[in-house]
């Protein structure tokens, strides 16, 4: 099971303001690949702007404090914003978290076409994705 550093989100109600600023002044481009299609008819209808240094991605996500309920998940991945790793072992990882003891919740394909997430807390409160590609 390998991990690798995807994404930050930073959930916020400036989706376009971000945006401009993550351009304009830090120079961020439109990520070429592997810009997720997202599942707005699932809980979260969100905007959600994509930027990159060529690396790592940055989404700049519309904050929903109630995207949670709506899905029935413990975790709320666009309260706060979090921080995204890629797995290419899903169930490895859960096993781990598991063996670890730490709770997480199961989000499957419910925001991201293509992608198996999950979410749970660092030991400070903050958000953690794991997500696989998987076949739509």
């Amino acid at each position: 099971m390998k991990l690798t550093l995807h994404h930050i989100n930073l959930a916020t109600d400036k989706v376009e303001e971000m945006d401009t600023f993550y351009r304009d002044v830090m120079g961020l481009d439109v990520p070429k690949a592997d810009v997720p299609a997202l599942e707005k008819t699932k809980g979260y209808a969100g905007d959600v702007a994509f930027r990159s240094d060529g690396a790592i991605q940055m989404h700049l996500a519309r904050r929903d404090m109630q995207a949670g309920f709506r899905t029935g998940h413990v975790v709320n991945p666009v309260d706060r914003g979090h921080i995204a790793f890629r797995t290419d072992d899903m169930e490895a990882f859960k096993a781990h978290l598991d063996a670890q003891g730490i709770p997480y919740s199961d989000w499957g394909h419910t925001a991201v076409k293509g992608w198996w997430q999950i979410f749970f807390y660092d030991p400070d409160g903050n958000v953690v994705e794991v997500h696989q590609r998987v076949a739509d």
